[in-house]
């Protein structure tokens, strides 16, 4: 998963590839990079690591809530 740190790194990568008169641009340089690349991520459906987490924190409290709530209709079925 992309995390901001490799963000920040692709984008000092690409600014040693520009010519040493466009560095002195480089606070813009790098505010456009970023926002392009976010936008790019956007569109491609991405989510954050920490979206992530929280998905998989909520699915496995469903899991757990599911399997008790099975174990619940089974105890009922059998008193009948």
């Amino acid at each position: 998963m992309l995390k901001p740190e490799n963000l920040d790194e692709i984008v000092k990568q690409f600014q040693s590839l520009l010519p040493e008169d466009m560095r002195q641009t480089k606070n813009d340089v790098e505010k456009n990079i970023k926002a392009m690349m976010k936008a790019s991520f956007q569109k491609v459906d991405l989510v954050t690591r920490e979206e992530f987490d929280i998905q998989t924190e909520l699915l496995s409290k469903t899991r757990s809530l599911l399997d008790e709530l099975e174990e619940k209709v089974k105890q009922l079925e059998k008193k009948d």
